[in-house]
């Protein structure tokens, strides 16, 4: 299972993408709203316990000051995936991307593109393909797809 969250439900039309792709591959997720600063008695929590309901990857999705991944990173024994969100009080979502980007030795966080909630979805897919696979052979199709979208570009695109 892939937990996915977001410190605000103005992320979630961007979170959509990953929730999309890892339903597209049967599997299965937890979608809540976790806000580092408005709610962090609950993010203790969850950062805390995440691995002992069955999640695998965490995928935290955060604007502004962005230190919702982060701080689960910090806390968690899961891999965590950062989505930088571009909120409207942003300055260009680069306050989000750096934040979540920069994290010190030892707390990591993959970080995705800003807005790049979609590759968070592939990310966590193929975290979990490299121990199952029945999610491995999805991805490896899913891959497949993405290489035969191109030829069929570059064929239209030549006639």
């Amino acid at each position: 299972m892939v937990g996915i969250i977001m410190g605000s439900d103005s992320d979630l039309p961007i979170m959509e993408e990953a929730i999309d792709i890892l339903e597209s591959m049967d599997i299965q997720i937890e979608v809540d709203i976790v806000s580092a600063h408005r709610t962090p008695d609950k993010l203790v929590k969850y950062a805390k316990n995440a691995h002992l309901r069955g999640i695998k990857v965490i995928i935290a999705g955060a604007g502004g000051a962005a230190h919702l991944p982060g701080m689960v990173a910090s806390m968690s024994p899961l891999p965590v995936i950062g989505v930088p969100i571009k909120s409207r009080n942003s300055i260009d979502g680069w306050d989000s991307v750096l934040s979540i980007l920069q994290m010190p030795g030892g707390v990591p966080v993959a970080t995705v593109a800003l807005n790049g909630a979609k590759n968070a979805g592939i990310l966590a897919t193929q975290i979990i393909g490299a121990a199952d696979n029945c999610v491995l052979d999805k991805i490896i199709t899913y891959k497949e797809g993405l290489k035969l979208k191109v030829e069929q570009a570059s064929e239209r695109v030549r006639k």
